[in-house]
């Protein structure tokens, strides 16, 4: 049991350093691998695992790498970049897009989804076409362009040059609408949505599905008139003739067009009759040539739609390309459940922390590259999952790690009195690791430091301020007191901040938005506040630091006597 006891510590230690806490699931898979005796008894194996977890728990990220160098590691090679294998890709002709509808900002759905066209081109030596699909007036505007825009520029996604919109082509959708009546493949409907909708439960046709062309184009030039004698809103739309007893509910003569009179925030009120998204998309991946487009699995009904219209309408058949939708457990991304938040400002605004919006993202600190690794781990799957923050969080915290400088927070503090130290000047190092130059703060006498450390301090017992001294405690009340004591080796370690030059500081922590009932947690941002060390005031919004024993956190706010940061990861 001796060497399980060792392969234990070995991997704990390393999966603790790569991630800030050990994952026993993790770890148990390598120690199977390398003592598969222990998979024998599983319930103390996991036992062994989650003991020498909480010890781990308890050690500075120094003192983690120091037992480490007791162990050695095989080296792990980097995988060689995974091709997005897809079918019918012929190098040099490869065409996708990504078609965002401009009726919010951008989250991190939409990343998956941008990244991935931008893979398939790239790897294929094709491009990719950025296309807003903006034929519904009453929920889009120039907004949510420029922030869809913004979010691509932040992610670092490159398309082509010339951004389309599909409102810039309703004449040639029209045109398909036309060529559909024509060939008695669509007619105008002026039913009721209820009487449409009962029709289509019932798999029964209504009157107007047996009109002759000619009437069904007249009825269609009644949609497009904007005078008296043209249909107003809601009194006609356009069906397909699809098949009513189809079990594909979608087939049963649904809705191509229909006639909306809000002005659009591009084309004003030069169109009053709009495709819905299974015309419009059919035409406009026709018209640019997609080779591949791709789309999530929620619209897997609709792909027999979009094939029959290609068919209808004499178009090239692309290779469609089906993938789960990232939806992150707890954070919803629907614009329905996010809007309500914002507005009722429950939330900061689209870029709270807590959302999954680009912006949110940003400001939260999690860098594009992080992003970009994860959504493209689930590669082309169709399979739904609902992962949570902490995969994205450990790559955010590997590229943090050897770039983001050291500082020292104490939150919930205590003071602290330390009989025999000298007010002085203390140049400590930026990064333990990295040259990044040294911060200067001052050290005093008189210190703060976090509560749930004074708290685990017994009276007598020695303890060392990192990177300052050693300290005897001697007294225990509402203050502390202690003793310089000389620079031996001690085991415990505490963060502290002189009182002297030390910045008021909160940090937000952003938790997750929904309970387990899917409803609003109103306890879901949470405030710590303490000091900071006094050089933290040379810092610039948007920096991102790693306060030691604490965490990642992206400064978000500078006032003149206060810095507000939000917890990173």
């Amino acid at each position: 049991m001796a060497d399980l006891s060792l392969t234990i510590k070995k991997h704990v230690l390393k999966n603790a350093y790569d991630y800030g806490r050990a994952n026993p699931g993790a770890v148990a898979g390598k120690v199977i691998a390398e003592c598969p005796d222990a998979k024998a008894d599983m319930g103390s194996t996991m036992g062994a695992i989650n003991a020498e977890i909480s010890r781990v728990a308890m050690l500075s990220k120094e003192q983690i790498e120091g037992e480490m160098k007791g162990f050695e590691y095989a080296e792990k090679k980097k995988d060689e970049k995974r091709a997005l294998e897809v079918p019918g890709a012929v190098s040099g002709k490869v065409v996708t897009r990504f078609p965002p509808e401009p009726s919010g900002y951008p989250h991190i759905g939409h990343a998956k989804a941008a990244y991935l066209d931008q893979e398939i081109a790239v790897q294929n030596d094709g491009k990719m076409i950025l296309r807003f699909d903006d034929t519904n007036p009453e929920k889009e505007s120039g907004e949510f362009v420029d922030a869809i825009k913004d979010g691509l520029a932040w992610l670092g996604v490159v398309y082509e040059k010339k951004v389309t919109f599909t409102s810039d082509h309703i004449p040639g959708i029209y045109r398909c609408v036309e060529g559909l009546v024509k060939k008695g493949k669509a007619y105008v409907c002026t039913c009721s949505q209820d009487r449409i909708s009962q029709g289509r439960e019932r798999m029964l046709p209504c009157d107007c599905r047996g009109l002759p062309a000619e009437e069904v184009l007249a009825r269609w030039k009644r949609m497009l008139d904007n005078g008296p004698g043209g249909y107003k809103e809601g009194q006609a739309v356009v069906r397909f003739i699809g098949d009513l007893q189809s079990q594909n509910t979608v087939m049963r003569d649904p809705s191509l067009a229909r006639i909306i009179v809000a002005p659009h925030f591009r084309q004003g009120t030069k169109y009053r009759v709009w495709p819905n998204y299974d015309l419009a998309v059919v035409f406009m991946d026709s018209n640019e040539g997609i080779t591949h487009p791709l789309r999530t699995k929620e619209y897997e009904l609709r792909d027999e739609l979009y094939f029959r219209l290609i068919e209808e309408l004499g178009f090239k058949r692309p290779n469609l390309i089906e993938i789960s939708r990232l939806q992150i457990k707890n954070a919803p991304i629907s614009k329905r459940l996010l809007k309500p938040l914002v507005e009722s400002k429950k939330v900061m605004g689209w870029d709270d922390p807590r959302l999954p919006t680009l912006k949110g993202l940003a400001r939260r600190g999690i860098l594009p590259a992080a992003l970009k690794e994860f959504v493209l781990s689930f590669g082309l799957s169709k399979v739904e999952s609902e992962p949570t923050w902490e995969a994205l969080f450990a790559l955010n915290r590997k590229l943090l790690d050897p770039v983001a400088p050291h500082y020292f927070f104490v939150s919930d503090p205590m003071k602290l009195e330390v009989k025999g130290l000298e007010k002085k000047s203390v140049q400590l190092k930026k990064h333990p690791k990295q040259e990044m130059g040294h911060r200067e703060i001052i050290a005093s006498p008189h210190l703060y430091i976090t509560r749930l450390d004074s708290a685990n301090i017994k009276s007598g017992e020695i303890f060392r301020l990192k990177d300052l001294c050693n300290v005897k405690l001697v007294k225990k009340g509402q203050s502390l007191h202690g003793d310089l004591m000389p620079d031996d080796m001690v085991e415990k370690k505490i963060q502290w901040v002189s009182i002297d030059g030390a910045i008021a500081c909160e940090v937000l922590v952003p938790k997750d938005l929904l309970d387990q009932e899917g409803e609003y947690d109103v306890n879901s941002l949470e405030s710590k506040k303490g000091f900071c060390e006094s050089s933290c005031r040379f810092l610039d919004v948007g920096a991102v630091v790693q306060f030691e024993r604490f965490g990642f956190c992206r400064l978000d706010k500078k006032e003149i006597d206060k810095l507000t940061f939000i917890y990173t990861c």
